[in-house]
């Protein structure tokens, strides 16, 4: 027995063990119907727009990858838009063995640096949005304006004062002095509080109490799962703006062997910059830039999955 419900997609209604089931008919059809449909003038202008904007960013990564094939002196002789001859691998060789392979070691204390501080400053924004969004306690309202107000504070600004902050302790030219300011993110805070106030439940930190279970287990158990996504949208951010940091680790080191990619490829292109033999260096700077990306470019495609797994890993049953 099949009866039609009406409407726009006509479904069928089946009965099957005294149970009708809902078939949805045409949709195929409809999903040809609509591509056959011609844009209207408004989409036509959108994509192109947005075609431009990709365009604009990814002329500058067109760039860096053809000059980084290209020889020093291909790079003043031959036009800059199109490949020369090919040397690129000849380019990453004199990367890593230039001046005994010193390019390696800042790679290496660049991802220290990034990864540390992404990962602790990730955890902390998530503490403390999750605090700020699920507890009240004498003086949040208070502390979390502060917070606010320290987003609008430029990091420059807190550049010097941190440098004698940490010349005063004895944590300057060591690891600390760029990790420790790169785990206070008054950003991360803010977004985890928005996040934490929709993901987390009531219910369920409810639920958790009524069972026995601590705070602090709760937190980790259950609030942790659900602020995840959030939480790696914090560790990408803290993880670029490290990476990518010179003003701080320029103030704060002195020792070449503790310098990051950004430091040491600054140093490099200002000798490059300054004549002499080391024009050559031009070359090895622009594939040496080309290197540094590549990291991060790995995190963001491997990070990517926890955006599109959901906003969030479980619910609650109404």
């Amino acid at each position: 027995m099949t009866d039609a419900i009406p409407g726009k997609h006509r479904p069928a209604v089946v009965a099957a063990e005294g149970f009708p089931v809902l078939v949805e008919r045409d949709r195929d059809q409809e999903a040809q119907a609509e591509r056959r449909r011609p844009r209207k003038p408004t989409s036509w202008l959108l994509t192109v727009f947005m075609l431009i904007c990709v365009g604009y960013f990814l002329f500058p990564l067109f760039w860096l990858v053809v000059a980084s094939t290209k020889s020093n002196d291909d790079l003043f002789s031959s036009f800059g838009l199109w490949f020369a001859d090919f040397n690129l691998v000849e380019n990453i060789q004199t990367v890593l063995t230039f001046q005994d392979g010193v390019f390696i070691r800042w790679a290496v204390n660049s991802v220290i640096y990034a990864v540390v501080s992404a990962v602790g400053a990730s955890f902390l924004a998530t503490a403390a949005g999750y605090g700020f969004a699920k507890y009240q306690f004498p003086g949040s309202v208070a502390l979390f304006s502060i917070t606010l107000g320290a987003i609008m504070i430029p990091l420059a600004a807190l550049t010097v004062p941190t440098y004698l902050l940490f010349a005063e302790a004895g944590l300057t030219d060591t690891y600390w002095a760029i990790i420790l300011p790169s785990l206070a993110t008054p950003f991360g805070v803010f977004l985890m509080r928005v996040y934490a106030a929709d993901a987390v439940d009531d219910a369920l930190i409810e639920a958790g109490r009524v069972d026995g279970v601590g705070e602090l287990r709760i937190f980790f158990t259950i609030a942790l799962r659900l602020l995840l996504p959030g939480s790696v949208t914090v560790l990408l951010f803290t993880l670029v703006a490290t990476w990518n940091n010179y003003f701080l680790p320029l103030i704060m080191l002195n020792s070449a062997d503790k310098f990051p990619l950004t430091v040491g490829l600054a140093l490099w292109q200002s000798a490059a910059a300054g004549g002499g033999g080391a024009q050559a260096l031009f070359s090895t700077v622009i594939t040496g830039s080309l290197l540094a990306i590549i990291p991060l470019v790995i995190a963001f495609l491997f990070l990517q999955r926890y955006w599109q797994s959901g906003l969030a890993t479980g619910g609650v049953k109404t």
